[in-house]
């Protein structure tokens, strides 16, 4: 393989390793702020000091996770420079601002708030010591924030000028308020709030079955993380329906490509599955919903949606001769991976609050074994919904101002790739396993019974 792919998976592989741990690090900060809130709220002796072992257990959780985020998170800034200079001499004026105060702004003032709540229990005051955790959930779905500013730009590109071959900022209010921006960062919040409530709903699902100590204060994590969870799911589904009609104005060919619709229609069915030949630009068969697509895009069941072949043409005469189609193959069938993993969450949801609100979470002690090993699902849908948002503006690194192609270091070859790729890869396979076996045995160890006073 030459230099480009292997950069190419190189990048993917750390991205999609890195965002492991990002939404986890977003939802389950705001879950613990939450659960501090309550415990600092509460007048109740015994629960007053079961929400604080409470929210000492997820909060050890959230420091796993955040610890393993920050690693894997510096590693992917060293790939602007090593595989991507080019990229980086383009973009570096408008990706460096957003990435600057990402640190200023979010990352510093998340690690120095995180370390006065890590050291800071029997210190400082019950509200101050909450005050801290809330400061580190804003700051670090600031950081987010600022990351999707950049990446934003990169999907829909505003506020620049060209100037000497280079992409420079003209306007930081409009790369900042970007219409990209708002869609991609909900999309990513909720999602991440999604992802920890099902981390709190499997994890308190385990404890409710094993440890007989725990089962009450569990119980109540349970359905605390269930409705977390549901509450982020149906919030992702909303910012994602409002996203997919914003992109349809600003990059028709990711979302027909999404859809594997070859053709213009209207109206534009969704296609539930589909054969598709990407060598001959059609698919050989397809079960659509006819009108579904058209009403997703315009409220209507009726309205025209551009096919990518025409939309290859109308890049052809804007752009220059090339082939603009992104991997249809893989865009269709992730966004359905992503939709079914995320109707499955919802009935897993369901079920876990209503076994935690009737106070009957042994009811069915197979959905409690089931639930810990179904902890893969919300991380699989992150990371395919990624690759939806990644993938589809192939083949342009930035959206009709640089391709790929050309973003790569030079004079970079496969076998430099290679050697990196291997190193990076087994090191974050010992890293994964590490952490894993560190959070598993800490849930495994800690017990958490309701009396006050019975914490082993």
């Amino acid at each position: 393989m030459d230099a480009l792919i292997l950069s190419r998976w190189q990048f993917a592989i750390t991205t999609v390793y890195h965002f492991l741990f990002v939404p986890v690090t977003l939802g389950l900060s705001i879950f613990v702020a939450l659960l501090e809130t309550c415990y600092v709220r509460t007048k109740r002796p015994a629960w007053k000091e079961t929400s604080r072992k409470l929210v000492r257990f997820f909060g050890t959780l959230f420091i796993i996770n955040f610890s393993m985020g920050v690693v894997t998170g510096i590693v992917q800034e060293f790939h602007f420079g090593m595989n991507w200079s080019e990229y980086s001499r383009f973009m570096g004026d408008i990706f460096g601002a957003p990435l600057a105060l990402e640190a200023l702004t979010a990352f510093f003032l998340e690690s120095t708030f995180l370390g006065i709540w890590i050291f800071g229990w029997d210190k400082l005051s019950e509200r101050l010591h909450c005050i801290c955790i809330w400061i580190v959930a804003f700051a670090s779905n600031l950081s987010a924030f600022w990351i999707l500013v950049a990446n934003s730009f990169m999907q829909h590109p505003v506020g620049f000028v060209i100037r000497n071959g280079r992409a420079e900022m003209t306007d930081f209010f409009a790369l900042v308020t970007n219409p990209y921006v708002i869609g991609e960062y909900t999309h990513t919040l909720f999602s991440a709030i999604a992802t920890a409530g099902f981390l709190v709903m499997a994890v308190s699902a385990w404890k409710v079955l094993h440890d007989e100590a725990s089962r009450r204060a569990f119980t109540q994590t349970l359905k605390a993380g269930a409705v977390f969870m549901l509450f982020g799911l149906f919030a992702t589904m909303g910012s994602g329906h409002l996203q997919a009609q914003y992109i349809a104005q600003v990059n028709p060919m990711k979302l027909s490509s999404v859809e594997a619709l070859w053709e213009t229609e209207d109206p534009a069915p969704f296609a539930i599955v589909a054969d598709i030949d990407e060598d001959a630009h059609k698919n050989n068969f397809e079960l659509t919903v006819p009108g579904a697509f058209s009403f997703m895009l315009y409220n209507t069941p009726s309205g025209a949606v551009p096919g990518i072949n025409q939309i290859q043409k109308d890049y052809s005469d804007k752009y220059g001769p090339d082939e603009y189609r992104p991997d249809v193959t893989g865009l269709f069938w992730s966004f359905r991976i992503m939709i079914a993993l995320g109707g499955l969450m919802i009935l897993l949801g369901l079920a876990a609050a209503y076994f935690g609100f009737t106070n009957r979470p042994l009811a069915c002690p197979y959905f409690l074994k089931a639930l810990p090993w179904l902890l893969p699902l919300p991380y699989l849908a992150n990371s395919v919904g990624w690759y939806v948002a990644e993938a589809g503006r192939q083949p342009w690194i930035v959206f009709g101002l640089q391709k790929t192609s050309d973003a790569v270091s030079p004079n970079l070859t496969g076998a430099d790739v290679w050697l990196t790729m291997a190193g990076f890869t087994l090191l974050y396979l010992v890293l994964a396993i590490a952490a894993l076996w560190v959070a598993m045995r800490f849930i495994k160890k800690t017990h958490i019974s309701f009396e006050e006073g019975r914490n082993a």
